[in-house]
């Protein structure tokens, strides 16, 4: 069964959406304190929006990547069959 581009994108908002909250609650909570760092929410809302959208870019890109592989590579099984 195939995933459809619009499946690969919400699945790949929803797995980075939630890395993106427990993120930011470990960052702003207990990385940052640990080490000495004052950051404010905004600053720490900035920075991790950032790369949640790289994250969300980059899974959704593999995401597309081995759908495409694997119906190429079944294709080419039911062609060796016809």
């Amino acid at each position: 069964m195939r995933q459809s581009k619009l499946e690969s994108g919400v699945e790949s908002v929803l797995n980075v959406g939630s890395g993106f909250l427990i993120a930011m609650v470990l960052w702003q909570f207990v990385a940052a304190p640990l080490w000495g760092y004052e950051v404010t929410i905004w600053d720490n809302l900035g920075l991790t929006s950032i790369f949640t959208g790289v994250s969300v870019l980059r899974g959704y890109v593999w995401r597309r990547f081995f759908e495409w592989r694997i119906s190429k590579r079944k294709a080419r099984h039911y062609e060796r069959w016809v």
